[in-house]
């Protein structure tokens, strides 16, 4: 917790949540772009429809999902569709208008590794694999990106391509048949940066309070650039922070109890 009253990953979490409208439909990836979504939701954008790839459409859950195939999300879904109708018809169909994703690798173009670290054939850290973010980042009609910073996740060059951004930049994605808008914004624990309209690199437009640029280089692996007039990002409100921080209340909550539960089934059982 700094001085400020609130932590920097409360900071990221809520400047995500503020990018999202009423009359989006949205497909969420876990962990913090759900964060994210369900405190807009819960905020100033109670009718937007969050989508996971499970197939559960305009999900309300009341505690964060463990993965998409948590039972909360279906529980409080409008509707669950099929996984295969999801993707051809709900995103591959145009009709999802922000992908919201996570990536344990980015590069300055918006490309997201979250496959590999290290030589695909013999790799120091396998990870989760990309699951539906490959087609969400290609036929979403637009992609934000949150991630907290460090030099070892944002990398002048990743290791491996699981979901395209704007390649090589500039016209990379047109020019290889993709036709949405692609990677849009990138929300930090430090900064809210946006793709610059020709070359298409992530360029910082926001500081959070109290960050300074020193700060950004420190943590980035590429040479930041930094936009002409550089805003600072408002400060959480209370209403933001509350709702952020008793969605996590319930959700350990939640979690714990489940947890406790299994434990004392299984004790029974054996």
């Amino acid at each position: 917790m700094s001085d400020r009253g609130f932590t920097p990953n409360e900071m990221m979490t809520i400047a995500a949540s503020r990018a999202l409208k009423g009359d989006d439909v949205c497909f969420v990836g876990i962990g913090a772009p759900s964060a994210a979504c369900n405190v807009a939701r819960l905020t100033h954008a109670p009718d937007i429809t969050l989508i996971y790839e499970s197939g559960t459409i305009g999900t309300a859950p009341d505690v964060l999902p463990l993965s998409i195939g948590d039972g909360e999300l279906c529980e409080t879904a409008v509707t669950t569709v099929s996984v295969p109708e999801m993707f051809r018809y709900w995103l591959q169909g145009g009709r999802i208008t922000i992908g919201f994703l996570g990536a344990a690798q980015l590069d300055r173009f918006g490309n997201i590794n979250t496959t590999v670290i290290g030589d695909y054939d013999n790799p120091k850290t396998r990870l989760p694999g990309g699951g539906g973010a490959p087609e969400i980042a290609s036929s979403a009609q637009k992609i934000y990106v949150t991630m907290a910073q460090s030099k070892r996740g944002m990398v002048d060059k990743i290791d491996f391509y699981t979901s395209f951004g704007h390649g090589e930049g500039g016209d990379h994605r047109k020019r290889i048949g993709i036709d949405t808008e692609g990677p849009a914004l990138l929300i930090t624990d430090l900064a809210i940066w946006e793709p610059d309209p020709e070359t298409k690199e992530f360029t910082v437009v926001s500081l959070h309070p109290g960050v300074s640029r020193e700060q950004v280089q420190e943590t980035c692996g590429w040479t930041v650039k930094f936009a002409d007039g550089v805003d600072e990002t408002p400060a959480p409100t209370a209403l933001e922070l509350k709702t952020l921080r008793d969605l996590k209340a319930r959700t350990e909550a939640a979690h714990k109890g489940a947890a406790g539960s299994g434990a004392k089934k299984g004790s029974k059982d054996g």
